[in-house]
């Protein structure tokens, strides 16, 4: 199953607009597609287990893989560090897999910058009212709803460099047309 041409592929947009979903029926549906799991300096919650959800590092072997220049892309949220590590993706690329990951865009623009052969494919949300449905149900008040409404705004406008947008309203029409794109490379 060797091919040099495998790409990593990163979907990115806002919260809600079916990252997840989409990923999760590519990653069923495309046998040459795997994905790599975030890394994390974090301390593991109870009944977490390590190489479940996330690879757990201390703040020494962050700090040793970040000097390496191992590190994709990094956050730090809410005081924990995550990131995305070059070598697990390079290792899954020479395995001969497409290597799919779903992060914020602001984490996206870091790989792109990183690794400009990777495709960044923006996911829009069906529509702003959808995308304000679904925010309003999780909401703890307006503020964080409009907040929210102003942080998926600006990521859209500062998606220039994204290398392909698909829209998330069909969910099977978006996986159908990202699985074509996946298998034409």
């Amino acid at each position: 199953m060797k091919h040099n041409n495998r790409k990593l592929i990163v979907l990115t947009g806002p919260t809600g607009a079916g990252l997840n979903d989409v990923a999760a029926d590519l990653l069923e549906q495309c046998s040459t597609l795997a994905t790599v799991l975030p890394i994390t300096a974090r301390k593991m919650k109870e009944g977490e287990t390590n190489g479940v959800g996330f690879l757990f590092f201390d703040l020494d072997g962050w700090n040793e893989l970040k000097a390496a220049g191992d590190l994709l892309e990094a956050t730090e949220l809410a005081g924990n560090d995550y990131g995305t590590s070059r070598k697990l993706v390079n290792e899954k690329l020479a395995e001969g897999y497409h290597v799919l990951l779903t992060v914020e865009p602001e984490r996206a623009a870091q790989i792109k910058r990183h690794m400009p052969e990777a495709i960044v494919i923006y996911v829009e949300p069906a529509n702003p009212e959808q995308l304000r449905a679904r925010y309003a149900e999780t909401a703890r008040n307006s503020f964080e709803l409009t907040a929210r409404m102003e942080l998926a705004r600006e990521q859209r406008e500062q998606s220039g460099f994204c290398d392909k947008r698909i829209d998330s309203a069909d969910l099977t029409e978006a996986v159908a047309t990202l699985k074509q794109m996946i298998e034409a490379l």
